[in-house]
């Protein structure tokens, strides 16, 4: 267990998963916690994170902090994504290891399980085939802060876990027009088309891509009851074990938000994976289940676009 008076780094609080852990720990009565905005504390800098750690030396450590974007950001970036993700969460990990840290936990995602795995994808599957080409550079990066925490953990007796939720969304995300996820960026699409009156809105791919969506306050009470129950080498995945087409996703999105004109479908673009559901037993096993259904979440979802327009613009 996390003693309560023990200090906590976390790593990208601003983000919408870093921000949603701070809210599930304060939830649960932690309040001595650490954070670092990006201009206060670079992290693919080597010397200003050792800096931090020896000055603060953290009892815990949760690693959201990442580069992070939808299809497009990743197929046009992939030298930045795979440099900036992998150089920052290994100074991460390697400072809380160099000063004591007692427990780490390292945010993944699921796009790290090869492009073919059998579904719903189990934690064993990792690395047992090739991975999807839009996304390969940052899964490599993924892939290789979760193996050095179980490195570490092998070898000198670390206590570093790992995690890897589906797609989240919620408070605080990204709605950025082309560097935004598949929900959010549905958010704003229709919810630009019902203000401007738009007959049609259109969507990239077939829309038949099975997606599982994860609410991201949901994510980050799975991460503190984690912390506080598991250890182990193997990765745990967060989801909830239920997918839907995009297509359905955006009808239900359409709905939510008040659109009602057509959704038009172009299949010259890619649908990226063609199916991602993790396999949410093992989670479970240990004893925690998601709470927020999906229809809900994208109405607290919309609510948040609605009340905080400048996340629009970054």
């Amino acid at each position: 267990m996390m003693e309560k008076d023990g200090k906590i780094y976390v790593a990208g609080h601003r983000g919408m998963v870093g921000s949603a852990i701070c809210r599930a720990l304060g939830k649960n009565g932690y309040a001595n916690l650490v954070t670092r905005t990006h201009k206060e504390l670079n992290l693919c800098r080597q010397d200003e994170v050792e800096t931090f750690f020896r000055q603060e030396k953290p009892d815990y450590v949760f690693l959201a902090a990442a580069k992070v974007g939808g299809i497009m950001a990743n197929s046009q970036a992939l030298a930045d994504f795979m440099y900036e993700n992998m150089i920052l969460e290994m100074n991460v990990i390697h400072s809380a290891w160099q000063n004591g840290c007692r427990k780490l936990m390292f945010l993944g995602s699921s796009c790290i399980y090869p492009k073919m795995a059998p579904q719903p994808m189990k934690e064993s599957c990792l690395l047992t085939s090739e991975l999807e080409e839009t996304n390969e550079a940052y899964a490599l990066a993924k892939i290789s802060g979760l193996k050095y925490c179980e490195y570490l953990n092998r070898q000198y007796g670390t206590d570093y876990i790992s995690v890897m939720p589906t797609n989240l969304y919620g408070p605080n995300d990204n709605y950025h027009p082309t560097h935004s996820h598949v929900l959010p960026a549905l958010i704003r699409r229709f919810h630009e088309a019902k203000l401007s009156g738009a007959d049609e809105v259109v969507c990239w791919g077939t829309g038949q891509a099975l997606r599982e969506f994860l609410y991201v306050d949901d994510m980050a009470d799975a991460c503190v009851y984690l912390m506080n129950t598991y250890s182990g080498n193997e990765t745990v995945n967060l989801g909830t074990g239920r997918e839907l087409t995009i297509k359905e996703l955006a009808e239900l999105v359409a709905q939510v938000v008040g659109y009602t004109g057509m959704i038009r479908w172009d299949t010259a673009k890619p649908d990226g994976t063609p199916r991602k559901l993790l396999d949410v037993s093992k989670l479970e096993s240990l004893g925690y289940h998601y709470t927020t259904e999906l229809e809900e979440g994208i109405r607290l979802a919309y609510q948040d676009f609605l009340e905080n327009p400048v996340r629009t613009e970054r």
